[in-house]
């Protein structure tokens, strides 16, 4: 792995955001090219043609590839669930991962389903980030130990990287983040999560506000950067994959993202710096309300919408089988002349 994604400090991974390599154009080209030669229409296989294109641009070849897929689940512990915004335990996020490495979740069924490498990735779940609504959720140095396991996750050649998390109060932690990096108020971003209503919700839209509040007061004047509101408002998990999308982007691997805790942390790249996640996509637009506000703010359009709102991954591993789609369609179907089909014939109306 590069040596900038192994060194500690988030400025380092400041650097990264700026530094991230561009598409490859010429294999962009040779996708365009060979679309223009498949037994179909013109651009009649519509967002999978668009998805053939950018896995191309983003592996460095002219022929995609989605075989090696790795689903990579983040799992942190936040402070400010202690104030009930959730509808679960703060001890929940255990169970859960326990649950994950039993194979008993629903990630676990459709890593199996689409043969996805899956690896799941507890951060210091006993030590919760500190309650924000007081005091920053981590250190920089916390913060940047996050990120730096995230990057070094991608420790194996992969064709795609999904990412997904499990954290008991990160819906929050999501909300207050879209709410520094993006304004508005803060109702607009906050949503039940796991299932709270009535009273907590709206308990849970005072929690961020107040949070957000005190993390610009602890900013001071100015827009806030990024990697602070991460810092501030995050959670351990946030900060991995933030982390896994940069070291993504330096390895030429593309990423499918999640749901709504999952933009937060493509989110926080987004902000980095300008193209730094057009090497992502997001895999589904979660039952989430603010999620779809989300997306656009980060100008992607996700690719599925099944009104789920899980995390995990999971729409993410979904999403798998369109990106697969796109690889099989591109690479497997003949050209007019290999087919000797006549240009002219009206194949595939």
């Amino acid at each position: 792995m590069d040596q900038a994604i192994t060194a500690p400090g988030l400025e380092r991974f400041a650097r990264l955001a700026k530094t991230a390599p561009g598409p490859d154009e010429a294999a962009a080209r040779a996708v365009r090219a060979r679309q223009a030669n498949l037994t179909k229409p013109p651009g009649s296989l519509g967002r999978l043609e668009e998805i053939a294109e950018w896995l191309a641009a983003w592996q460095g070849r002219e022929m995609p590839a989605a075989d090696r897929v790795l689903v990579a689940i983040f799992a942190g512990n936040h402070g400010v669930a202690a104030r009930g915004v959730s509808a679960y335990p703060a001890e929940v996020t255990v169970q859960m991962v326990a649950n994950f490495s039993a194979g008993g979740a629903a990630i676990n069924q459709l890593a199996r389903a689409f043969g996805l490498a899956l690896k799941v990735v507890p951060l210091d779940l006993a030590r919760p980030t500190q309650d924000f609504t007081l005091t920053s959720a981590m250190s920089e140095e916390q913060c940047a130990q996050a990120m730096e396991c995230g990057a070094q996750t991608l420790d194996d050649e992969i064709d795609l990287l999904c990412i997904g998390e499990m954290g008991i109060g990160n819906t929050t932690a999501a909300a207050a983040l879209f709410h520094a990096l993006f304004g508005g108020e803060a109702a607009a971003w906050v949503g039940p999560g796991t299932g709270v209503q009535g009273p907590a919700l709206q308990a849970k839209v005072e929690v961020v506000d107040a949070a957000a509040r005190r993390a610009r007061q602890a900013s001071g004047p100015g827009e806030m950067p990024p990697l602070e509101a991460l810092r501030q408002l995050g959670g351990r998990e946030i900060a991995a994959m933030a982390g896994a999308i940069l070291a993504a982007r330096h390895r030429r691997v593309p990423v499918l993202v999640d749901g709504f805790v999952a933009t937060s942390a493509a989110a926080v790249v987004h902000r980095m710096a300008p193209g730094a996640i057009d090497h992502c996509l997001v895999g589904h637009l979660s039952a989430e309300p603010a999620h779809e506000r989300a997306v656009r703010a980060i100008g992607k359009r996700p690719l599925l919408s099944l009104d789920m709102r899980l995390g995990e991954g999971s729409g993410a591993a979904l999403a798998v089988a369109v990106a697969k789609a796109a690889v099989a369609t591109h690479c497997g179907m003949a050209t007019f002349e290999s087919a000797a089909v006549s240009r002219e014939s009206g194949a595939g109306s």
